[in-house]
């Protein structure tokens, strides 16, 4: 599938503020949770380790991919509910001197503000855009993306049907793109496309679980993100490439509890850089592929570039 060149005179909404895209020359992480807590919810089983808040370990591990590999910007999709704090990744972008995009929007229902689970359509979708217009947290920092939003179950609530039309009707109104949870995530898609949401603004998480799922993503003009590369996805993965789609894949480390971090023994940040990308390379995935997937693509998706 071809794709029109990457325009480098736009900018992208970071915790720091608008950066052009021509500025961002580096890999781009573009699923990825910095500061998170999904401990405690309503109507499901807690989970003690299911949360990541190492503020300084974070800091470090970008700082040294920045140095070492060339970490130009990372996509933090914590959003509402889910212990989302834009001072803490306005300092671990100051600290690491890697860009950092924050995101706004309903998760799922499980952890939802309790207003939130009976707010009609309009008020959800007013909340998120006084925090586009606004800022996230009590602070001036703006989101740069709506996300992430999903379902807990394998189909969406009425609840979490309702923060879908609300995320499409902000991003029709705001120009921002929309990142969905692997979960639930084509009935969300076809969601945000009824809603008029043009489909190269969202991209579906891990949709490569599921090749049949993957094909009808891309084939409709939207992102895949993939955030592990072991047996059946990396093929998956590749026949995506071998169809013509590699200008619809995204590729991420995906952490998201504390485990997973460096400090704690898990593969880190740098999970794509040390994991995913050799297993591309010794695919035979060339390096101008590995380039528009992990740095084009993602500008084109956050920039809502068809």
């Amino acid at each position: 599938m071809s794709e029109a060149p990457l325009v480098k005179t736009v900018s992208v909404r970071t915790v720091s503020g608008p950066c052009a895209v021509s500025a961002i020359t580096g890999s781009v992480l573009p699923r990825e949770r910095l500061r998170t807590d999904l401990r405690w919810a309503a109507g499901v089983p807690s989970d003690p380790q299911r949360w990541l808040d190492e503020e300084d370990a974070a800091a470090v591990e970008l700082r040294e991919l920045r140095r070492s590999d060339g970490l130009g910007l990372v996509v933090e999709l914590s959003s509402i509910g889910t212990g989302r704090d834009a001072a803490t990744l306005s300092r671990i972008s100051a600290c690491s001197r890697v860009s950092v995009i924050a995101g706004t929007g309903f998760f799922s229902e499980p952890f939802s503000p309790s207003w939130a689970l009976t707010a009609d359509v309009d008020a959800l979708t007013a909340h998120l855009m006084d925090e586009i217009n606004d800022g996230l947290d009590g602070t001036s920092s703006r989101p740069g993306v709506i996300g992430e939003i999903g379902a807990w179950g394998e189909e969406p609530t009425p609840a979490e049907e309702r923060y879908a039309v609300a995320a499409a009707r902000a991003s029709l109104a705001s120009g921002l793109p929309v990142a969905v949870s692997e979960r639930g995530g084509l009935p969300l898609m076809e969601i945000l496309l009824s809603e008029g949401v043009p489909a190269h603004r969202i991209s579906v998480a891990d949709a490569g679980t599921d090749p049949m799922t993957a094909h009808k993503v891309v084939e409709s003009g939207g992102y895949v993100c993939l955030t592990s590369m072991g047996g059946d996805r990396l093929r998956d993965a590749l026949v995506l490439m071998e169809d013509g789609y590699a200008s619809r894949l995204l590729f991420s480390s995906g952490l998201s509890r504390f485990s997973e971090i460096e400090r704690y023994g898990g593969a880190g940040y740098s999970h794509l850089f040390r994991t995913l990308l050799p297993r591309l390379r010794e695919s035979g995935v060339g390096e101008g592929a590995i380039r528009m997937i992990t740095h084009d693509n993602p500008l084109r998706w956050l920039t809502c570039a068809p």
